[in-house]
This record gives structure tokens, C-alpha cells and sequence, in this order.
């Protein structure tokens, strides 16, 4: 037997782990299921280019549990380790076997899956630990050794004949203040969170399998069952595998695999792999999303070789991809490191150029492929659209190809298609093409039906982020404004070149705006004459474009230096001066009558923009029924 002390650079480095680490502290059993994979993968490897002259057959791990003992152990069928190896790998913290193994077979095992960079790795179960013990034989025909360490820097390590198979099994005497680890219902937690879809199949206890009834079985005949191994992961996730041998139905079981409460099925998947200039695998769902901008909620998965990392991805996957879900699987992602560094990390900024690039490609291959279904879902979709052509230059130079612009009849329209239609009639005096839309068509109903009877293309943009894409529209191309229907009168929506007839002259108008003035106590409102058609509205509120913008960009973020999110509302009140209602207040001589005149016509421009509420909408609906007793 060998007794010494463990090589480490801080004489009480288990105290340091346990302090350091304890706020993560379950993160022992990735790491340790971990090992093991590495280890059984490394047997596959030696056994593959024939230097281990063993039969590799099916190895499986296993997780058991004894409450009584208060022990838990990790039992592998891998490589195993001589009294040598321990002595290196276990007794000296500064070497990683994993890493170590890679450097020597690093042209022959690049494709191994051996996960490697887990840090402390084997010492983190000293977290949860009172005393480790680990029985091991090596793959060579050399004799198991047994070696224990109760958390101090003392050990031993002696041959011992109580292991006869090949592998190594890690014995966890649980401290007293982590006995939630003796608990299966924690263990089964931690493991279907970190090792769901390790690629080494995890035995966790073992569950009854009912047997198939023969075919000539009798009716009251009753199946009978057995007990098989419970394999608590699935060894080869959909992303391991190659595109061309999945059916969409595969992808649809995996997605519910990843989140078991999504009961939607997802609009499609990105399929990425690339192994250069970075090593990535994954695979991302687009989510019926509609206007949904929570992210809080079954969000995208990194993983490191098939074991769980994170589902805090910002950083490493775009912003506006967030609002996926599905996994994404790298080496080159560096484990329990800090945010900040991971934005920093020169290839976690590749892997997000690629993801963007990726996901424009499949956008555009999406409405090429059949433009009626990609039309269908754009609703759903939209939101990461928007978002990535205001938030990733890159994607917004693509977002051309695949951004659809609908109208308030439901016909959809690409960039290119939607300024050609509307070229022709929507193009004002001084060449600038304006783009009409609206962000409720029930609310703005009246005032798309002007601008439709004119003739003009009303856009339906009604997401959250609406007001910051068509700022980004406007910035990026040339003569284009873009203006709601409720912004002005349909006349002055698209100024042209058109002569005015007045019905009124200039002091009667004067004298109309005045009576309207005094009339409308509310400071929201300004009073705005017009020479309309005599058929229009008599009074049309209407909101300022640019302030309006503003404050909605404020709301979701945005608006920039001008703080809008703090100023009162304001409208336009627009007085159709042409309009028999115009030459009906100016004729009335009472005042009293004038006033209700005015309000009443007021509290109708209001009832069609919805601004008509509270006591006001009250009073009006009470002066109504008066108005029908007469």
C-alpha cells in the first residue's frame, strides 16, 4: 500500500473548491459522468485504431445510489487506470488526462468526442464528499487498484483483487450537509439536466418493460414483464446526427425531447454543422412566436460534447435569435467561464456570425422553396426577423430576400415588389416614395378605408418593434418615408401638386378655428383647418408621425436622447373647412347650441380613433339617446 500526499500547489485545496464552488456545487455529477464518458470513449478510440486489444462490446454507465451507506457511485466500463495513472492522473491536480490523451492521439481522435477542459473535474466531488474513494483497472493486464482520500491532501492507494472488470467505479461518501444527493428523485434531476443526451448510454436503476402478447395469444391473456436496465439519456440527439437521416418527424420528437411542456409543434428547424474555422453542431426551432417577445421561457441550450452547459446563451448567440429554442453544441466554448469573457472570446464572435449567416440562408431557401407556406407562417416568424435586421448589420443586408411586408388585405409583399406596386401612385411631389401603413386595422379601420379609396397599398406592421425596423428602413434607403394612415388627413398623407378650392374665406376661416379653439378645453389637441373634399369627415384626429414614432420606440426600447416616453399624447384636430358641418357652426348663433355642436362632432372623431372613453364616452352615449328623443 502508498501513502504520500496529493500534489498540489495550495495545501488546503478542498476547502477552496467547496467555498468556491458551492453556490454550483451539482455540477460534481456532470463532471464526474464526464470523466466516465471520457474514459469509455477513450476505450472506443484505442480499441478502433487497435492499440487496446480488447473487445469494446457495449459499455454503459451507471449511477447508483445507498441510502444506508450514504454513497453514490459512478461506475464506468472504460479504460480503466493502473496504480501509475492514478498516481498521475488523481494525485497530481495539474494534469488532464483528457487533454493529455487528446495532445498524443490528436490526428486520430479529433473526431472521438472526448469532452476534455472540465476544470477540476474529478475533484469537484469533494464538493459533496466526505471521502472519495475509486476503484479502477486498467484495459492492460495490470491489477486494480483501490485509492481513498477523506478531502485532506493525504491518500492511499493499494492493489486490490475487489475488482475483476475492466473500468473504474467512483465511490461518493456523501457529507452530512449534502445528503439531497442520496435522493433519487435529485439524482434523476441533475442527470436529465446535464446528461440527457450524453453519448454513452447512463444506467439509472432499472424499470419494468412489458412483453409483446404473442400473435395467437387468448383474449384474457396477460403480458408478461420484465426488468430492464432504465437509460435515463439518449446517446445520439438529433444533432449528432447527419441532416439526411432525419425525417421531419425526428425533428419534431426531438424538439418535445428538449422541452416535454411544449405541446405546439415548432414552424422548422435550422440543421448547423460546420467544423471550420470552429467546431459546431446544433440545431434550432423556430417557435410559434407571433408578437411574443418573452425569452424567459424554454430557451436555446449549449452544450459542450453532448453535456449540458447552460441555457444562458446570450453572448454566443445573437440577440435576436434568443427567441428560438434548441441546442447548440461546440468544443470551443469555453465551461464555467464568465459572461463578459465569453463576448470576448474571439471564436464564440465567429460562432455567432455564423449562426446569423445561417439562419438568413435558411430564410431565404424557406420562401423560395414554397413562398405560399413561408407567407402562412411570417406571422409567427416576424419578430426574430425584425429584430435581426435592426440589431445584426449582416443579417440586415440578407433580410431583403425574405422580409415580407403584408397589407391590411392580407397580400404580402417583398421590398423590391411592394416599392414597384406602389411607385406609381404613392411617390409625393418631390420624388419621395411613401410607404402608408397601419399597427391595428381595427382601431384605424376608417382611416385605411380613406387611404384604400384613394387607391393606395396600406401596410399591416403590428409588432412591438414595428417603429424600430421602419427606422431602419428610412436610414438605409433612399427617398422613403414611411407614414401611418392615421398620421394626417388621407389628402395630406402623400403631398401632391394639386390645386385647393376653398369654400370659405380667410375670416370665416379664422372665425371657425376660433369657435373650435375655445370650444376644446384639451391641451392635447391642435386645431388644424383644411380645404377637403366636401364628402370627408368634418373633424379627423389625427397623431403626428414623428412623435408618435417616438414614444412607441421608447416603449420597446429605444428613442434615443429625446426621452419621449415621459411626454403627454398629442393629436391633431383636423378641421374639414369644406364641409357642411364647417358653414353649420359658423350660421349658428347660439353659443350654447354651437358648443354641442363641436363637442359632439369631437367625441365622434375620438370614437373612431378609440379615444373616447371614461365619463366622456358616458355623457356622450346619454346626450345620444337625447338627441333620438327629439
Amino acid at each position: 500500500m502508498t501513502k504520500g500526499n496529493i500534489n498540489v500547489s495550495v495545501e488546503n485545496i478542498f476547502p477552496l473548491i467547496k467555498k468556491f464552488l458551492y453556490s454550483d456545487h451539482e455540477i460534481f455529477l456532470r463532471e464526474l459522468i464526464s470523466n466516465a464518458t471520457d474514459a469509455t470513449l477513450k476505450l472506443k478510440h484505442l480499441t478502433s485504431i487497435g492499440e487496446a486489444k480488447v473487445e469494446y462490446g457495449n459499455p454503459k454507465l451507471e449511477v447508483k445510489i445507498n441510502k444506508e451507506e450514504k454513497t453514490l457511485r459512478i461506475i464506468d466500463q472504460g479504460i480503466g487506470m493502473t496504480a501509475e495513472e492514478v498516481e498521475k492522473y488523481i494525485n497530481q491536480v495539474a494534469f488532464s488526462g483528457a487533454e493529455e490523451f487528446l495532445e498524443k492521439y490528436k490526428d486520430s481522435a479529433k473526431d472521438s468526442g472526448i469532452i476534455g477542459h472540465f476544470g477540476l473535474g474529478f475533484y469537484s466531488a469533494f464538493m459533496v464528499a466526505e471521502k472519495v474513494e475509486i476503484l479502477t483497472k486498467s484495459y492492460r493486464d495490470e491489477p486494480a487498484v483501490r485509492w481513498i482520500c477523506d478531502g485532506s491532501p493525504e491518500f492511499t492507494l493499494e492493489e486490490t483483487a475487489d475488482k475483476t472488470e475492466r473500468g473504474t467505479e467512483i465511490i461518493l461518501h456523501i457529507a452530512e450537509d449534502s445528503t439531497e444527493f442520496l435522493e433519487e428523485s435529485k439524482i434523476r434531476e441533475l442527470l436529465l439536466k446535464y446528461n440527457k443526451f450524453m453519448p454513452v448510454p447512463i444506467k439509472f436503476g432499472t424499470k419494468t418493460h412489458t412483453l409483446p402478447l404473442p400473435e395467437d395469444a387468448a383474449e384474457d391473456a396477460v403480458a408478461e414483464t420484465e426488468e430492464v436496465d432504465n437509460i435515463i439519456n439518449n446517446p445520439n440527439p438529433a444533432w449528432t446526427i447527419a441532416p439526411s437521416d432525419l425525417t421531419k418527424e425526428d425533428y419534431v420528437a426531438f424538439y418535445h425531447e428538449l422541452y416535454p411542456m411544449q405541446f405546439e409543434e415548432p414552424l422548422f428547424n435550422i440543421h448547423l454543422n460546420v467544423d471550420y474555422p470552429f467546431n459546431l453542431t446544433g440545431v434550432l426551432f423556430f417557435p410559434k412566436l407571433a408578437n411574443n417577445l418573452n425569452i424567459e421561457k424554454d430557451k436555446i441550450q449549449l452544450y459542450q460534447n453532448q453535456v449540458f452547459v447552460t441555457d444562458e446563451v446570450k453572448g454566443i448567440v445573437p440577440d435576436f435569435l434568443m427567441l428560438l429554442r434548441g441546442v447548440i453544441d461546440s468544443p470551443d466554448i469555453p465551461l464555467n467561464v464568465s459572461r463578459s469573457y465569453l463576448q470576448a472570446d474571439g471564436a464564440v464572435k465567429k460562432i455567432s456570425s455564423y449562426i446569423t449567416k445561417k439562419v438568413a440562408d435558411k430564410m431565404a431557401s424557406l420562401i423560395n422553396e414554397s413562398r405560399e407556406d413561408y407567407e402562412k407562417k411570417w406571422n409567427d416568424i416576424k419578430i426574430v426577423i425584425e429584430y435581426g435586421m435592426i440589431s445584426e448589420e449582416k443579417f440586415y443586408e440578407k433580410a431583403d430576400k425574405f422580409t415580407l411586408y403584408p397589407t391590411v388585405d392580407g397580400t404580402y409583399f417583398l421590398w423590391n415588389e411592394l416599392t414597384e406596386k406602389v411607385k406609381p401612385i404613392q411617390t409625393d411631389k418631390d420624388g419621395n416614395l411613401i410607404i402608408l401603413y397601419a399597427s391595428n386595422a381595427d382601431e384605424q379601420h376608417s382611416y385605411i378605408q380613406s387611404a384604400k379609396d384613394k387607391g393606395y397599398e396600406v401596410l399591416l406592421l403590428d409588432s412591438p418593434i414595428a417603429p424600430h425596423v421602419i427606422q431602419k428602413l428610412e436610414g438605409s434607403k433612399e427617398k422613403i418615408s414611411f407614414v401611418r394612415v392615421d398620421a394626417d388627413h388621407v389628402n395630406n398623407l402623400i403631398k401632391k401638386d394639386e390645386p385647393v378650392i376653398s369654400k370659405l374665406n380667410d375670416t370665416e376661416k379664422e372665425s371657425l378655428k376660433k369657435n373650435v379653439e375655445e370650444t376644446i378645453s384639451d391641451k392635447k389637441f391642435t386645431v388644424q383647418l383644411e380645404d377637403l373634399d366636401s364628402t370627408d369627415a368634418p373633424f379627423t384626429i389625427t397623431q403626428p408621425e414623428f412623435m408618435r414614432r417616438m414614444k412607441e420606440m421608447q416603449a420597446t426600447g429605444g428613442g434615443g436622447m429625446f426621452g419621449m416616453g415621459g411626454f403627454p399624447e398629442m393629436y391633431n384636430l383636423v378641421v374639414n373647412s369644406n364641409s357642411e358641418f364647417a358653414g353649420q357652426i359658423l350660421k349658428t348663433e347660439s353659443p350654447e347650441e354651437k358648443e354641442n355642436l363641436i363637442k359632439y362632432a369631437l367625441d365622434l372623431a375620438k370614437l373612431s380613433q378609440n379615444l373616447l372613453k371614461g365619463k366622456d364616452l358616458t355623457d356622450f352615449i346619454q346626450r345620444s339617446y337625447k338627441q333620438l328623443e327629439k
